[in-house]
């Protein structure tokens, strides 16, 4: 679409907020805990949401009792969510139409996860069409999220301030990352709740959201 340039950039978290990728994660960890004889619950999985993968494994390896090195709980995990991401990719209400249509009007942007940059890549590669123009995965950042490192990264790497972006996050970790980065953050809960809080904005759902009205929403 001609037109001028758009004066803002969208910042998407992956699991949970364009991909609901998070139940393949709970079962993997589920799997693996058991193959080692240990105990993770729904719950203990629930509890991990958000963390960078480095993170949600060392609580994992702790609580199940796995003789895993981190490292090696992170690739067989990611290992297992990418065979099933490769049979189906579940997208959340309205992310993919977003995405389209944000392409459309020239909007750039970026997709910022904990997850490992080929998972990632393998989620994008599966898009059919020209989708992000940044990928900032959890071994790209030294500090991952709450750090704002990852947003102030993305936005970076699209020529954006982050006051300038609009980010999408699914867990109380990753708005906190996308808000101390100075972003226009918005929250959307899905598998576990994000506490309500002073400037916090939390949507519940991206069905229906399109571009002209995410246009309005930075000055």
């Amino acid at each position: 679409m001609l037109g001028r340039k758009p004066s803002f950039a969208v910042l998407f978290d992956m699991d949970g907020t364009l991909i609901d990728s998070e139940p393949y994660w709970m079962a993997s960890e589920q799997a693996l805990a058991a193959e080692h004889e240990g105990t993770w619950t729904h719950e203990d999985g629930l509890g991990i949401v958000g963390m960078s993968l480095d993170q949600s494994s060392q609580v994992l390896k702790d609580r199940a009792n796995i003789p895993l090195e981190t490292h090696e709980i992170v690739n067989r995990l990611t290992n297992e969510v990418q065979s099933k991401l490769a049979r189906v990719i579940p997208w959340r209400p309205g992310a993919k139409e977003l995405l389209l249509d944000l392409k459309k009007h020239n909007v750039k942007t970026a997709l910022v996860t904990m997850s490992l940059h080929r998972m990632a890549q393998q989620v994008v590669d599966a898009i059919p069409f020209d989708s992000f123009d940044v990928i900032v995965a959890g071994d790209d950042v030294s500090r991952g999220k709450p750090h704002p490192e990852p947003y102030e990264k993305a936005a970076a790497l699209l020529g954006f301030a982050p006051k300038d972006c609009i980010a999408f996050e699914d867990s109380s970790t990753g708005l906190a990352s996308a808000e101390a980065a100075g972003t226009y953050a918005i929250g959307i809960p899905n598998v576990i709740p994000i506490p309500e809080k002073d400037g916090r904005i939390l949507w519940t759902t991206l069905e229906g959201v399109s571009y002209k009205q995410l246009r309005k929403l930075i000055k």
